[in-house]
C-alpha cells in the first residue's frame, strides 16, 4: 500500500536544537562525545516518518528522549496527546504471561479493564499470537516477544506511537501485519516514528529522516 502524504496537519510531537553527549574513557582521559548536535524534528498528525542512521548515530539516544527516559542536555520536546512507545529491547517480566503483561500494562496506562480486555483481543487477533496468551514471556521465541512488545506499546492506542526497530525477528507474515497495523492508524490520525538501520518499502513512509553527524536531515 502506498501512503499519500499528510497535508498541512498540526504537528503532535516537536522536538527542538536536541542536544546530548555522553562521558567516554576513564580518568584522567575522560572526555565528552556529543552525539546529538542540535536535533530539530516534527511529527504531524497522520504522517508515517522514518529515522535512519548509522550504528552510533544516536537513533536510540533521540527516541528516548523523546519519550522522556532520557534528559537532552539542551533543547525541548513537546507532544500532544498519549505516546506509546515500543523499545528495541523488549521490557518484560519473565515469570508473567503475555496476559498478565496485557493487564499489568492496561492499568499502568488506566485503562479499563474493559477497554483492555477488548484491546488485548484486537491486538492478538491483528498480530496473530492469541494461541500464547497463557504462556510465560521467558517461553516465547524472539519472535512472539517482539509481538507482545508492539502489543503493548499499541494497547491505549497512542495518537503518537515511537517505534525503535519494531520489526526485528518478524517473519514476512508477521511484517505485512504490522505495515496493516500502521496503515490503519494512519487513516485514523495517528502519527508513527519508526526508527530503522536501513529503510525498505520506503513508498510507505510520508518522509525518511537520517541522523547525520548528530543532526536530522531530509532523505
Amino acid at each position: 500500500m502506498t501512503f499519500a502524504p499528510a497535508l498541512q496537519a498540526p504537528a503532535v510531537l516537536a522536538a527542538t536544537g536536541i542536544e546530548k553527549s555522553f562521558r567516554r574513557g576513564t580518568w584522567p582521559q575522560r572526555s565528552r562525545i556529543p552525539v546529538l548536535r542540535g536535533v530539530d524534528l516534527t511529527l504531524a498528525a497522520g504522517e508515517v516518518v522514518g529515522l535512519v542512521g548509522e550504528n552510533g548515530a544516536g537513533k536510540s539516544t533521540l527516541m528516548k528522549i523523546l519519550v522522556g527516559a532520557l534528559a537532552p542536555d539542551g533543547g525541548t520536546v513537546t507532544h500532544t496527546g498519549r505516546l506509546g512507545y515500543c523499545p528495541q529491547e523488549p521490557v518484560v517480566y519473565e515469570r508473567l504471561t503475555c496476559d498478565e503483561h496485557f493487564e499489568l500494562f492496561g492499568r499502568a496506562y488506566g485503562l479499563s479493564d474493559q477497554a483492555e480486555r477488548s484491546a488485548r483481543r484486537a491486538l492478538y487477533e491483528a498480530l496473530g499470537f492469541a494461541r500464547y496468551a497463557a504462556t510465560r514471556t521467558d517461553h516465547l521465541s524472539g519472535g512472539t516477544l517482539s509481538k507482545l512488545n508492539l502489543a503493548l506499546a499499541l494497547l491505549p492506542d497512542p495518537e503518537v506511537l515511537l517505534l525503535d526497530e519494531p520489526y526485528a525477528g518478524f517473519d514476512f507474515d508477521t511484517y505485512l501485519k504490522f505495515w496493516d497495523q500502521v496503515a490503519e492508524r494512519r487513516e485514523r490520525g495517528r502519527s508513527v516514528l519508526i526508527i530503522s538501520h536501513f529503510v525498505t518499502d520506503e513508498e510507505r513512509f510520508d518522509r525518511i529522516v537520517e541522523l547525520r553527524e548528530g543532526r536530522a536531515v531530509p532523505r
